[in-house]
């Protein structure tokens, strides 16, 4: 089971904390991999001995990807604040006597929220997972430094599209809108993510379970 091998990162001494990345293109499963993770080591090793945080808190505002023309491409590496969510995985390995707060995504709002996350003080390990921890591009090659370990996350692309239409149109886009989007923005951020596999030093089937 994954949940072994996540356990096997968690520092033994207090005061330690681990972080893994689960890299992989849109919607290959990767937040609910994250979370089942973290749930079940928490239920083995105790409540808040682990702590999840997406790099989903740091898409830029709508009102900044309009300004910058990129409203249309959100989901790319462009459109997320790098600088922001390299400061935050620096923050997690320096700070341990207090809670560290992260933010995060609210799908229906379709805007990130402001410490709507915390790593609580006695979090050995953290999970963090998101399209480009294994890109090479500026900024996105500092996260993989960071990482005690990355892991690629494996999904066929007609399963992670059928999953990506749902959640479109669940978002508000007409079926044709959201179509149009994937074909657009989607494959081209997946084309993206994949590019950065051969950083990762494990890839896991999306259908293994937890």
């Amino acid at each position: 089971m994954l949940v072994d091998d996540v356990i096997a990162l968690v520092p033994s001494i207090p005061g330690r904390r681990a972080l893994l990345g689960l890299a992989g293109a849109p919607a290959a499963g990767k937040s609910t991999l994250a979370q089942r993770l973290v749930s079940g080591v928490n239920g083995r090793l105790g409540a808040d001995t682990a702590a999840y945080v997406p790099m989903d808190g740091f898409h830029l505002s709508n009102a900044q990807l309009d300004r910058l023309g990129l409203r249309g491409r959100k989901g790319a590496p462009e459109t997320f604040d790098v600088d922001g969510y390299v400061h935050l995985l620096r923050r997690l390995r320096a700070i341990r006597e207090r809670p560290v707060y992260a933010p995060g995504f609210d799908r229906r709002l379709d805007e990130p929220v402001a410490a709507a996350l915390v790593v609580p003080a006695t979090a050995r390990l953290v999970v963090t997972e998101g399209n480009y921890l294994a890109d090479d591009g500026a900024g996105w090659s500092e996260v993989r430094d960071l990482l005690d370990e990355l892991w690629y996350v494996d999904t066929p692309r007609r399963l992670r599209e059928r999953r990506l239409l749902h959640r479109h149109v669940g978002g508000g886009r007409s079926q044709d809108e959201a179509i149009a989007f994937i074909a657009d923005s989607e494959r081209p951020n997946a084309r993206r993510a994949e590019s950065g596999r051969a950083h990762c030093s494990r890839v896991i089937s999306a259908e293994r379970g937890a």
